[in-house]
């Protein structure tokens, strides 16, 4: 069994945070991953988690169609000539999706696709849009990952590839814009932050910024770290980010509600915060599990104390995100896997 997204939300969903996590000396583990996971023999294809048409929920943000439920947060607009798209959820529940904004939108195609990043939760609308001859825009790392079979420890079983037709055909390195049912639309890359390839994509007429993974609001947005996602991007990203947005900028995440741009700038401080305590961690030889400890407040004792702030320990965010033990372990190995001169 891989440590998969849907493992850390059953697992999260069993556990009671507010009380144990604040003061905890035990690992936060409800149950330890089986180590050494040889991803290499995962064989079996990602299928995703089906919903039915009332899981699909639908909200107004700043007068773009945000639809919620199909596998990620998926941002839409009406054109004259079909719909703008950013992210389409999983391809098990495309049909649903689909009926759901064409409904809203009275669109009858997709014109153009954006796909932040190139997992399974954002990528399943990229055959239709293909079939509908769409635009389909991603960046260059997106493109080369659609294109064939990858494992991630995010998900059970392999990911891809997908057919040529629904690959994407306009790509980035940086940044870009368009326009599209006569407003501009911009997107650029966060690097190294959930994948090797994200992407925002920003609606400065309508102050409206579709954040990508890594912003999440009803989980930790967990790293890839064998496909590209790590520590040092993550903060970098977050920067990025920041920078960008205004207060109430409507920030929508690649998961969970809407929220604000001083949001955005108050979890960029939280990160960075746990991108230091990582390097003094590090140097003191704790592991990627014990970092999980350390920050519920395990002391870890030897000939000289671990000196380092634990910024986690009594945050609002725990009640908001739950169990933080798989973004810090996660988070933690891509430090690892940066810094080690392997």
């Amino acid at each position: 069994m891989t440590i998969s997204r849907r493992h850390f939300l059953r697992g999260s969903a069993q556990l009671t945070l507010s009380a144990p996590l604040l003061g905890a000396a035990a690992p936060l583990w409800a149950a330890s991953p089986p180590a050494g996971i040889d991803y290499s023999l995962i064989t079996k294809p990602f299928v995703g988690r089906k919903v039915s048409a009332k899981d699909i929920m639908q909200q107004d943000v700043g007068g773009l169609a945000l639809f919620a439920g199909a596998g990620c947060n998926v941002v839409a607009l009406a054109g004259k000539d079909g719909a703008l798209l950013v992210d389409g959820g999983q391809a098990v529940n495309s049909a649903l999706l689909l009926q759901a904004l064409h409904g809203r939108l009275g669109t009858r195609r997709i014109h153009t696709l954006v796909n932040t990043h190139w997992h399974p939760d954002q990528t399943g609308l990229n055959e239709v849009a293909g079939k509908d001859h769409a635009t389909i825009i991603a960046h260059e790392v997106t493109r080369l990952a659609v294109g064939r079979m990858l494992r991630s420890p995010l998900f059970d079983g392999t990911i891809g590839p997908l057919p040529e037709s629904a690959r994407p055909t306009l790509t980035t390195y940086d940044r870009g814009t368009f326009e599209f049912s006569g407003e501009e639309v911009q997107y650029r890359h966060l690097p190294g932050a959930h994948t090797g390839g994200d992407l925002y994509v920003y609606f400065p007429k309508r102050n409206v910024l579709v954040a990508g993974g890594p912003v999440t609001t009803d989980r930790w947005p967990v790293m890839d770290y064998l496909n590209g996602g790590f520590m040092h991007g993550f903060v970098r990203s977050y920067d990025l980010l920041a920078e960008l947005v205004k207060p109430d900028t409507l920030v929508v995440p690649a998961n969970g509600p809407v929220i604000t741009g001083a949001d955005v700038v108050k979890m960029k401080d939280l990160y960075w915060d746990l991108f230091k305590q990582f390097f003094v961690l590090f140097n003191k030889g704790l592991g990627p599990r014990d970092v999980a400890e350390f920050n519920a407040g395990k002391e870890f004792r030897g000939v000289v104390p671990i000196v380092a702030e634990r910024p986690l320990i009594g945050h609002p965010v725990l009640k908001q995100l739950g169990d933080p033990s798989q973004f810090l372990e996660f988070a933690y190995r891509s430090t690892q896997l940066a810094t080690l001169p392997f």
